[in-house]
């Protein structure tokens, strides 16, 4: 008799409910009607983006990072991973019943990554902590984008996240060397010229073995010192992080 998902608890967002849900063999799921939007059971892509952005900062003294969306913590799991220990991540996550999920049932997939000492979590648009960093120019050492969907062919030019508003803003932000990394569900040509047209050196990874279509879009900011370069792949410690899989449960 196959076992059944279990409902650890449910959210309500003005764009309906999120559902954390688990199961003995297929692990944990957070659905939104019906539809999955993060799965534990592939990782691939989220500990890449986390590694990418943050490469070679691991000798930097104090630097600071900024990710947008906490998901299951993977990314942010990945962030900590390639840093020393002083350095600063700050997560801005919309829902505060994500963040209780990160530090309660989901706490065992990151080594409990949100209460690391290193992490400040705020309850706020990303486009606003974007938008106070470029206020404070060549501040920022990396900077990642872990949301749903990602940039799209729909990520019209005023977009408050993938817009060329917001690619100056981050442009700006960013100290010399530093890198802007974005997860896509795919691959839209648009969006790198976007970043390049802000004066990005762009690279592109797909990472993601299960998903051969997600992309991860490594900006970088030319000047200062060149990071070291890390594997498109990096291997991960953990069990669980972030899948897109759109599948009904």
């Amino acid at each position: 008799m196959a076992k059944p998902w279990i409902t650890l608890d449910t959210a309500e967002t003005p764009d309906g409910p999120l559902v954390l849900r688990r199961h003995d063999g297929l692990g944990f799921v957070i659905t939104h009607e019906g539809r999955v939007l993060m799965s534990s059971r592939s990782h691939a892509s989220e500990t890449a983006l986390g590694a990418l952005a943050c490469a070679g900062l691991r000798g930097r003294h104090g630097a600071r990072v900024l990710v947008g969306g906490l998901g299951m913590g993977i990314t942010l799991r990945a962030v900590l991973d390639a840093l020393g220990r002083d350095a600063s991540v700050t997560v801005a996550e919309l829902n505060p019943a994500i963040v209780g999920w990160c530090r309660g049932p989901l706490a065992g997939l990151t080594d409990g990554a949100v209460d690391d000492p290193r992490v400040s979590v705020e309850l706020r648009d990303f486009a606003d902590v974007l938008r106070a960093a470029a206020a404070r120019a060549a501040s920022v050492d990396a900077i990642a984008i872990d949301l749903y969907v990602g940039p799209d062919a729909d990520a019209r030019d005023d977009h408050p996240l993938y817009g060329t508003a917001a690619t100056a803003q981050a442009f700006k932000a960013l100290r010399p060397g530093g890198v802007f990394a974005v997860w896509g569900e795919a691959h839209h040509p648009s969006y790198e010229r976007r970043l390049t047209r802000a004066g990005f050196a762009v690279a592109r990874e797909n990472p993601a073995r299960g998903n051969a279509r997600a992309v991860v879009y490594v900006a970088t900011k030319p000047g200062g010192k060149p990071a070291e370069k890390s594997p498109a792949r990096p291997k991960a410690r953990h069990s669980g992080a972030m899948s897109r899989k759109a599948t009904k449960v």
